[in-house]
């Protein structure tokens, strides 16, 4: 019913009222002259009764009383009027509160988490409804933020299996590597240009970064560029290990110290290709949007995994090359030695034959002074001759420097020791020695050569010389000792193993033991078919027969060790062939890339335990929605019983002879009686809301501790203690009561409220 209607039936009523106490005074009135008139003996009419109120002046106030009953009727319906219009705007504020807190349910219910709703003081279903709406709106925050987590872990493993398989695939093509790399990663993190620089590093001396794939607004670029290790932020980037990341860049900046040239995109962003803390090359993208973290630091990640590549690919390269070079020196050093021993055999006969073959000897004797270096010593070892060619070998000009100087002055100081038992052995008469010997020079330089010693006899086989023939093989020695030094480099940085062609592993580097967890001794009825699973053993015989056929063969393989764990190798197998071209060994040079595969295998577990995961937040969530609409149902009936419980208990209450207050935990009052309105001369809409101070006078610890207590929200609260004390009515009196407080709990909050009983008379 509107506000308008009920006015005008609460008039009605005043009306009404009225019209009642004026019927009601008439017909009193008509009743007390009936009987007056009778009394007297006198029939009801006007002139009687005026004849009667001169005789009885008293009756007037009988004349009167309709007037009086009107006033009393009007006064009546005005009094009913107010209650009336009081209790209307009760009921109205009630229903109006029911009505926003209904409404903000519904809302809640309809997802809408931005719905605002100010509850009234000490409506402790309205403070629960708030906290339940700003939980489901921290909830859908998380929810958003964890999804949007998911969703970055999701594209980052997705970019490094894909660009897992990208190196995988063209790890033998460093240029055809570099461009899938720049093209597929500026795509992938949505860059505009992307330039691939990687260090030249083959001359020592000048070292320098070469642009080896340029893409750019996704078309391929074919750029030259070369930049020195001190140059640009390139250069800066590779100098200081670190990615360097701008995203306030000037146009005619990234014209001048970029790698890529004239561009308008305003981020610039430049990573290193790093690994093991060595610098391979330096990766350089651009976008005219901000790159997130989460993208930068997957470019960081593919990068490391390119430097790896890169890393593998280089070391695969200089070993394969190291291994053709020291196969060809190995093979001409071979062929060398035996051309040597073939003419030192030839050089042992025609001695034994001098004295008969004198011409020979001569002609013989000519041709070695030509082609080897020869001297001749006394038993002494005082050189008494010396050809041209040793003299050259040695650096002296003329016979006139050497002449009458003794062996030693030619002989290595680190050799001296063993080569004079080699002399005191030949003077003595023992059989000729062959082998490697090194000469000292004039300025001091050691002259490799493969040199015989030869005991010369006179007619009765007498030693009277020692004669030295001997082939210069310095430059020989210094390349094997290059070979031998290059060897030992990939011995130290990789795994190396031989096997012969039945595949019995002949040979082993330290590496391969440290990786294997085996010792020599445990390997050595090993073969490489004892490293190849059992499902893999057909594929791997047909592998093997090609590489004793001499093809090459490179692969990834997977290994037990000794303690059980998978192990995987990049390995490169070779066949090594001897002087007569056959196959003697197999060399395998392989590097661990265990860690490699591991996170492969690692991706794309957590890519399953990802989609596990989401299934799991799907089921949650419709689980989630199940019990929110249960909580929604539940939460509509208790405030529905809520309410009657409340409108029972404050008319229960209401109705009480003790004055009741009610106080919240901050100590402001909900709840204040009739009886109390009596006791302290304050009217309800004066002391709801307000603190409980007003009640009472200040007490201190000391004084009262019960009271202190009550009128201090942050104390704790004595209660079902029966106090005796006093209040502070509104006139300022001071009053004896006495009082009971009782507490309760709801949602964490506390209530309390206090019966108090007047003890004055």
């Amino acid at each position: 019913m509107k506000k308008n209607s009920v006015k005008k039936n609460i008039t009605n009523t005043v009306f009404q009222f009225s019209l009642i106490a004026v019927c009601v005074g008439l017909a009193i009135a008509v009743v007390v002259y009936i009987l007056a008139l009778k009394e007297n003996g006198l029939i009801f009419t006007l002139s009687n009764i005026v004849k009667l109120h001169a005789d009885k002046p008293h009756l007037l106030i009988v004349t009167l009383l309709p007037l009086v009953f009107l006033a009393a009727g009007w006064i009546a319906g005005k009094y009913t009027y107010r209650v009336a219009e009081k209790l209307y705007d009760l009921e109205t504020y009630k229903d109006n509160s029911q009505k926003k807190l209904f409404n903000f349910a519904e809302e809640l219910s309809k997802g809408n988490l931005n719905s605002e709703y100010e509850p009234e003081k000490g409506n402790a279903l309205g403070n629960i409804m708030i906290e339940l709406r700003d939980n489901l709106q921290h909830n859908r925050q998380e929810e958003l933020k964890r999804k949007e987590e998911d969703e970055q872990r999701n594209w980052t493993a997705g970019g490094l299996a894909k660009f897992g398989e990208i190196l995988r695939n063209n790890n033998n093509d460093v240029n055809q590597l570099a461009f899938e790399v720049i093209s597929q990663l500026s795509e992938y993190i949505g860059a505009v240009q992307g330039g691939f620089f990687i260090l030249n590093d083959e001359i020592a001396e000048d070292s320098h970064f070469e642009l080896i794939a340029h893409f750019a607004y996704g078309r391929k670029k074919f750029s030259q560029k070369r930049v020195e290790l001190s140059e640009g932020l390139v250069g800066r980037a590779a100098y200081e290990k670190n990615t360097i990341y701008l995203d306030e860049v000037p146009e005619e900046y990234i014209e001048v110290t970029s790698g890529l040239g004239e561009a308008n995109p305003r981020v610039l962003l430049i990573v290193p290709l790093k690994v093991n803390d060595e610098i391979h090359g330096v990766l350089e993208l651009s976008s005219f949007h901000p790159f997130a973290e989460y993208v930068i630091s997957f470019v960081e990640k593919v990068a490391e995994s390119i430097a790896t590549t890169i890393s593998t690919v280089k070391i695969n390269m200089r070993t394969t090359k190291l291994l053709a070079d020291s196969q060809e020196q190995a093979d001409r050093l071979s062929q060398q030695e035996e051309e040597m021993r073939q003419n030192m055999e030839e050089l042992q006969a025609t001695q034994e034959e001098a004295t008969k073959q004198a011409e020979e000897f001569i002609s013989f004797n000519n041709s070695v002074n030509h082609t080897l270096i020869r001297a001749e010593f006394d038993l002494n070892g005082t050189l008494v001759y010396a050809n041209l060619r040793f003299l050259k070998k040695l650096g002296y000009s003329s016979n006139a420097d050497v002449d009458g100087h003794h062996i030693s002055m030619f002989i290595s100081e680190k050799q001296r020791h063993q080569f004079n038992e080699i002399w005191d052995e030949l003077v003595k008469g023992g059989h000729h020695y062959e082998g490697y010997m090194k000469l000292l020079a004039k300025d001091g330089r050691d002259i490799w050569t493969l040199s015989t010693l030869t005991c010369v006899r006179d007619s009765m086989q007498m030693v009277v010389k020692i004669l030295l023939l001997a082939i210069d093989t310095t430059q020989q020695q210094e390349q094997n000792i290059d070979s031998e030094n290059k060897i030992k480099a990939v011995e130290k940085s990789s795994i190396t193993i031989d096997y012969a062609p039945s595949g019995r592993l002949v040979d082993c580097n330290q590496n391969f033991l440290d990786f294997i967890g085996y010792s020599k001794d445990q390997l050595k009825e090993y073969s490489v078919f004892n490293f190849v699973k059992a499902d893999e053993q057909n594929e791997f015989e047909t592998i093997w027969n090609n590489i004793i056929t001499g093809q090459t063969y490179r692969g990834q393989s997977r290994v037990v060790a000794a303690n059980g764990d998978i192990k995987w190798l990049d390995v490169f197998y070779t066949p090594a062939q001897n002087m007569q071209d056959e196959i003697s060994k197999v060399v395998a040079i392989a590097s661990d890339i265990t860690a490699l595969k591991n996170m492969e295998e690692q991706v794309q577990q957590q890519g399953e335990q990802i989609k596990k995961q989401q299934q799991e937040i799907d089921a949650s969530e419709a689980d989630l929605q199940n019990k929110l609409a249960e909580a929604r149902r539940e939460v509509k009936a208790q405030y529905q019983e809520i309410e009657k419980i409340k409108v029972r208990n404050e008319k229960t209450l209401e109705g009480a002879h003790d004055a009741i207050v009610t106080i919240n935990q901050s100590g402001d009052v909900e709840f204040f009686n009739r009886a109390a309105e009596t006791l302290w001369g304050y009217s309800r809409t004066e002391v709801l809301g307000k603190n409980i101070k007003m009640l009472f006078r200040d007490y201190t610890q000391e004084e009262d501790e019960f009271m202190m207590n009550l009128l201090h929200p942050e104390k704790r609260k004595f209660v079902n203690v029966r106090k005796e004390t006093s209040i502070l009515a509104k006139d300022g009196a001071e009053r004896p009561v006495v009082m009971i407080l009782a507490g309760a709990k709801v949602q964490n909050e506390y209530t309390y409220t206090a019966f108090i009983q007047s003890v004055e008379g």
